[in-house]
């Protein structure tokens, strides 16, 4: 399966684990885009289309789900990124997130 022009991977940073079942939702200006729930690496490598036209664009992670079903009091539900994508079909915009119930960490990968 090849990937799509984005990309996430969510881990925990609490305990150095991915974190499985988070729904992630792709929108673009219009609207939703595509749907998918990280693997049990925590990682989702098909969410929208091969190629994205130039635009802003939001990623929008359920994380509260995770430490609700572990009973661990958190303070973000969800993580919304919005990221400037250029539009070039060369590049591939991976956003991975590192979690913990009281902060979370995101980054341009590779």
């Amino acid at each position: 399966m090849t990937r799509s022009h984005v990309t996430t991977h969510v881990l925990d940073a609490a305990t150095g684990r991915p974190v499985a079942g988070v729904a992630v939702v792709l929108l673009g200006p219009d609207g939703p885009i595509a749907e998918a729930a990280t693997d049990g690496d925590g990682r989702v490598e098909r969410l929208g289309p091969d190629l994205l036209p130039a635009g802003v664009y939001e990623l929008r992670l359920e994380t509260g789900a995770h430490y609700d079903a572990l009973g661990v009091d958190h303070v973000h539900p969800r993580i919304t990124l919005h990221v400037r994508i250029d539009g070039d079909p060369g590049q591939h915009w991976h956003l991975p997130v590192l979690l913990s119930p009281f902060a979370f960490t995101t980054y341009r990968g590779s």
